[in-house]
């Protein structure tokens, strides 16, 4: 692999494609606006800590809001809330022909989740995250890599990026390992770069084990306010989070997705991080679209199909729902 694109210059692909840089990988990418004008003029900078002291480093990439500039990639690196999905699927055509691969890096359940679980999820749909089939036909889930960000990364300004913590990606075949020669130059790829990557066995399983524990915080924080610790402070609403997490553990189960854990240890982890903002809080301050389709919504979605009620996450979803479209983030 030896053009590399990441789409979307946020925290995680502004992180990554500032790692590649770094490992000596060329690297293009799309970006718009203030972040493009910041990334053509002094490159893309990355900050993290070397021996305790934060280091400052600046990584001259080609950059243009225009996919057809930059040409077939041999790998694109997705990374973009996934409110922005029907955008990319309009524009990314030019990068990617018969043998890219497309690595997606997002939140949530993603266009192609489906795509490789067999018999357990024959016949289901995910029109909440791709009405209509629009992403899967842009970008075939057969082309596509799955992966799971374990790390955190903030932008101090356009074109800036901030390694905050972690430093896990696990990378899978939505058909499940990770034994195929575009999985393991994709591996190979960002090890290089200075990842801590695992290969799993389903990729489809961490995906969902990560929202799992995102599924409940993100939203009650943008509704609330309310950092993470003081989220999980509150008796009642711990235990309506608990309630959502058995919800979806049964509709896990249903398409062969199982989560071998409790609600309160999964709180326990989350609680080691603190009084933090979620995503969705900051997109909410921001004024942003949040990304409830994703990670509630299409959870919804399966749990119709199977047949397994899910009061609480309904409520959770409509209170969230409702409260976004009075702002108009939804």
């Amino acid at each position: 692999m030896k053009k590399i694109c990441i789409y979307g210059l946020g925290s995680i692909g502004g992180l990554i494609g500032a790692r590649l840089a770094a490992s000596g990988v060329a690297v293009s990418a799309v970006a718009r606006g203030a972040t493009l004008q910041a990334v053509r003029e002094r490159g893309l900078e990355l900050i993290d800590t070397h021996e305790g002291q934060p280091r400052r480093r600046q990584f001259a990439i080609q950059a243009s809001q225009r996919p057809e500039e930059l040409g077939p990639q041999d790998l694109v690196i997705l990374s973009v809330k996934t409110t922005a999905l029907p955008a990319v699927a309009r524009e990314i055509g030019p990068l990617i022909g018969p043998e890219a691969t497309v690595l997606s890096a997002m939140n949530g359940i993603p266009w192609w989740f489906l795509h490789g679980l067999g018999e357990s999820a024959s016949g289901l749909r995910l029109d909440s995250v791709d009405p209509d089939g629009v992403l899967s036909r842009a970008i075939p889930a057969a082309q596509v890599l799955g992966s799971v960000t374990h790390l955190s990364a903030a932008t101090d300004g356009p074109g800036i990026v901030r390694h905050v913590a972690g430093n896990r990606l696990i990378i899978g075949e939505p058909t499940g390992g990770a034994a195929t020669p575009r999985a393991r130059a994709a591996v190979a790829l960002l090890r290089n770069a200075g990842f801590d990557v695992e290969e799993a066995a389903s990729i489809q399983q961490e995906i969902w084990f990560k929202l799992w524990g995102n599924m409940t915080v993100n939203p009650i924080s943008g509704l609330t306010g309310a950092t993470g610790d003081r989220i999980l402070d509150d008796e009642l609403v711990r235990n309506f989070m608990s309630a959502c997490m058995l919800e979806a553990s049964s509709v896990g189960r249903r398409i062969g997705l199982p989560i071998d854990a409790d609600p309160e240890s999964r709180h326990a982890v989350t609680r080691q991080l603190g009084a933090f903002r979620t995503s969705m809080l900051q997109d909410v301050e921001a004024g942003k679209p949040v990304e409830l389709d994703a990670l509630v919504g299409a959870v919804l979605e399966i749990a119709r199909q199977v047949e397994v009620p899910t009061p609480s996450l309904n409520a959770l979803f409509g209170l969230a729902r409702l409260h976004a479209r009075v702002r108009g983030l939804y």
